[in-house]
């Protein structure tokens, strides 16, 4: 069946797949979206929330136990691993923001050292972009480009076209090339994904936030996939098709360097699996979604944001010492002047003794005998 070379798009991009298909994706994203954001709070509140909001520790005073358990001990066993997640979160914002600067002088000279020409007007390219909404000065064509499209750019994004894709498509392919470039570009999508980047560096120990980047980048891809389908899906994938084929069997060669430099921006074009997944969508197969996040990354970042909430929950705690009643007759027998009402500056520091010896509040601490037992007496 001839297709049409300027397809219109249709009011819903993705109106092609079945409904349930279009909200398991939407559930998907949402997901990603809702596990991006629990992360960055979850993972940062605790650890500057009692800094920034005065008086949290006034929710504890006259609470020093719990159950049986010691909050003052608590906080003197947790005070180095909450100043541990100060010290991580630096470590991790100054490495992010070392690979975005990396990053950045990257893209800088490996396309600053490319062979990039404007498409002339009437060219092929030219009359694709026309279609799609692509002006000159969006358009990058490249001889020998080690991926066939690619869009790259994260203040002035710009669309970069391998010169031999002309060789192999014709202007229907050309134009579904293109105006899934186009989405990119529209979306700025090359800055929302360095901003992830620099998020999941920034929270380097938790791996389940850069698996859920990587899922977010897939979805980019997806959601750039519906905007080029124009109301043909099957042009979409077997332009796919032709260029895994094409790319993979040797066009456009460069030198390693180069090839690599180049796969960080070509994201959708670096995963087999994820180019698998696309093409069956587009044929109309009922295609999981598949998701980089691992139990086992799961089990590791519930464990470690409990231990964050917990070290930042008891650190809101106030360690000063509080005001605590003595019973009258048991301050008459002490040797020492002790008033009525005393500063319990003693409380869960007793001499000689480790802050763990004395988590557990039982009654039965040592203590001086003419003072009172600071658990005792609450």
């Amino acid at each position: 069946m001839p297709v049409p070379d300027t397809p219109t798009s249709p009011a819903t991009p993705s109106a092609y797949l079945p409904r349930s298909v279009r909200a398991r994706e939407q559930a998907h994203r949402r997901a990603i979206l809702i596990g991006i954001g629990a992360l960055i709070t979850m993972s940062t509140s605790p650890v500057f929330g009692h800094h920034l909001l005065s008086g949290t520790g006034q929710v504890f005073i006259g609470r020093d136990h719990i159950v049986g358990i010691c909050l003052i001990a608590l906080h003197e066993l947790l005070a180095p691993v909450h100043f541990g997640f100060h010290v991580v979160l630096a470590l991790g914002l100054g490495y992010a923001t070392f690979d975005r600067l990396r990053a950045m002088q990257a893209a800088r000279m490996t396309l600053g050292a490319l062979d990039a020409t404007v498409p002339s007007d009437g060219s092929p390219i030219m009359r694709a972009a026309a279609v799609v909404g692509l002006s000159r000065k969006d358009l990058c064509v490249i001889a020998g480009l080690p991926t066939p499209a690619f869009t790259a750019g994260w203040w002035r994004p710009r669309v970069y076209v391998a010169a031999e894709i002309t060789e192999l498509l014709d202007q229907p392919h050309l134009i579904a090339v293109l105006a899934h470039e186009a989405e990119h570009l529209r979306r700025r999508d090359p800055l929302r994904l360095s901003v992830l980047r620099f998020l999941a560096c920034t929270l380097f120990y938790l791996p389940t936030f850069r698996r859920l980047a990587d899922d977010a980048a897939d979805e980019a891809e997806i959601i750039a996939d519906d905007a080029a389908v124009r109301g043909h899906p099957l042009v979409l994938a077997q332009t796919l098709v032709l260029l895994a084929t094409a790319w993979s069997g040797g066009a456009g060669r460069r030198p390693h360097a180069v090839r690599s430099s180049v796969s960080a921006f070509a994201v959708g074009f670096q995963h087999v699996g994820l180019i698998d997944r696309r093409v069956r969508r587009l044929v109309g197969e009922d295609v999981p979604i598949r998701t980089h996040v691992t139990m086992r990354s799961l089990v590791s970042a519930v464990a470690l944001l409990v231990a964050i909430a917990v070290s930042g929950i008891v650190m809101a705690h106030p360690l000063a010492a509080q005001e605590v009643d003595v019973p009258h007759g048991m301050a008459e027998r002490s040797t020492h002047a002790m008033p009525e009402r005393v500063k319990d500056r003693a409380h869960c520091r007793h001499d000689g003794e480790l802050a763990i010896a004395h988590l557990f509040c039982l009654g039965f601490h040592h203590h001086a005998a003419d003072h009172p037992c600071p658990h005792a007496s609450r």
